[in-house]
């Protein structure tokens, strides 16, 4: 598919806000609009060779979903879908949420999950985000001193969002563009 896939999982609307200003900056030329994860399957989200994918945090560093008292399924019940599949050529790019204050032990810890599952099965992973200009004391979303995707926290820096999606997205287009043309 010519066009970047969006997808998003979400329990409370926040990731789903996100997965829309991200489609918005990027507009309907580059991307597709975003889509819920419970609401695809895999063989939608494997049609695209570039990919953006979000997630909240839930429970203790787990995709969230139904075991982790989400009200909806969402990665957890989505991912096991993938297994075993090759994910090769494709490129991807996660954004996660997270409350840096309120779960400063555990801050935007779901999002390694999602990186392991799809680096795990082939795609290139890009868009890495510093660390810097957040409270916390840890995450296992980090290799490297950097965030493995941009991490926004909506209820202590709602201020920020913006700024950080439009500098990550700078970032990352280019390293999802030569996915595109090479699917067009």
């Amino acid at each position: 598919m010519s066009k970047i896939g969006i997808f998003f999982g979400t329990d409370t609307g926040s990731t789903r806000l996100v997965a829309k200003k991200i489609y918005g900056l990027l507009g309907e030329e580059l991307a597709d609009k975003p889509k819920n994860i419970n609401r695809t399957s895999p063989a939608e989200l494997l049609r695209y060779d570039a990919l953006i994918l979000g997630t909240p945090s839930y429970g203790v560093g787990d995709l969230p979903g139904l075991t982790a008292d989400c009200q909806e399924a969402n990665w957890a019940e989505f991912v096991p879908h993938l297994d075993d599949t090759d994910l090769s050529g494709k490129r991807v790019a996660l954004f996660g949420l997270g409350h840096q204050e309120r779960y400063a032990s555990r801050f935007a810890s779901s999002l390694i999950k999602l990186y392991q599952v799809f680096y795990g099965n082939g795609a290139q992973m890009v868009g890495r985000w510093s660390t810097e200009g957040y409270q916390f004391e840890h995450s296992a979303s980090i290799i490297d001193n950097q965030f493995v995707g941009l991490v926004l926290d909506q209820r202590g820096q709602p201020h920020l969002t913006d700024e950080r999606l439009n500098i990550w997205l700078e970032q990352i287009k280019p390293q999802l563009l030569p996915a595109l043309a090479q699917a067009a």
